[in-house]
């Protein structure tokens, strides 16, 4: 990716496969001092700039939410309403922050490698906002690049999707799944068990290890759900028992179709038997 040519790319898949760490990581390369065919170099000074959140050629566009969520600050203006509470985090990419981030692309770079906008997750873009950006994307400043992570492609709009080259997350191998989620401190015995409880998304696993899931009980719940046994699932949060359940009933329908289930083993998740007459 590093080595092929073009201004803007698009990152994205499902949810839970790494686009948002990907396009940060992508973002940091291309402004890093000394960049590797692996990436950035993470000592240079640009990469110092990077992890402090404070490049001076880096513009992100997020939801105010996720900004917080992620670390990253938002601008001053935007930090004082909130403060002085003025008016509630934006959950949608605000046009006021779209209109900074152009004209931030028409300054001269700070550092001589270009600039970099980061836009995530880039389905958070309003009609406005992603016409706002779609004129920038057709006719770029030279020494700009752009890099867009979505979990929802089909959202944004046709011209803003032809005009960036694409990448597509694909659900992890069976042997970089689980060694991923091992180095994240996930134990070995309960990786693959989490995995795929997650479909498959390593992200996804580990947020669910973090969450308290056991790995065991959720291998015995849906047999345990068939006895009318609910002890398996009593210390399960109500947004996890609803999680599990959607899980269940979309792989009770991928087996009857003659599809192999998503988040469950076949000897776990059966379809029912038919009722006698």
């Amino acid at each position: 990716m590093l080595a092929q040519r073009g201004h803007a790319w698009l990152l994205h898949g499902p949810s839970g496969l790494g686009q948002y760490g990907l396009a940060v990581a992508l973002a940091q390369a291309w402004l890093c001092d000394q960049p590797t065919a692996d990436g950035a170099c993470g000592t240079c000074h640009s990469c110092h700039q990077f992890e402090v959140r404070a490049h001076t050629d880096l513009v992100v566009l997020m939801p105010e939410t996720a900004m917080m969520a992620l670390g990253w600050p938002l601008g001053e203006k935007a930090q004082a309403d909130i403060d002085d509470k003025k008016r509630k985090p934006s959950r949608e990419i605000r046009i006021d922050a779209m209109r900074d981030a152009l004209e931030f692309a028409q300054r001269t770079s700070g550092r001589g490698r270009g600039k970099v906008m980061l836009v995530y997750p880039a389905e958070r873009m309003n009609q406005v906002t992603a016409n706002a950006l779609l004129k920038t994307l057709e006719e770029p400043p030279g020494d700009m690049r752009f890099v867009l992570a979505t979990e929802a492609a089909h959202q944004l709009l046709p011209t803003i999707r032809s005009r960036c080259q694409g990448a597509h997350a694909c659900v992890a191998g069976t042997g970089a799944g689980p060694a991923w989620l091992q180095e994240e401190g996930v134990p070995a015995a309960a990786a693959t068990a989490l995995l795929r409880a997650a479909g498959g998304r390593p992200e996804d696993a580990l947020r669910l290890h973090r969450g308290g899931l056991d790995a065991q009980a959720w291998s015995r719940w849906p047999k345990a759900l068939a006895r009318g046994d609910m002890a398996t699932v009593a210390d399960w949060s109500p947004a996890q028992a609803v999680e599990a359940m959607q899980k269940l009933c979309h792989d009770l329908m991928a087996v009857q179709a003659g599809a192999a289930p998503a988040s469950s083993t076949r000897a776990t998740c059966r379809p029912p038997r038919r009722c006698p007459r």
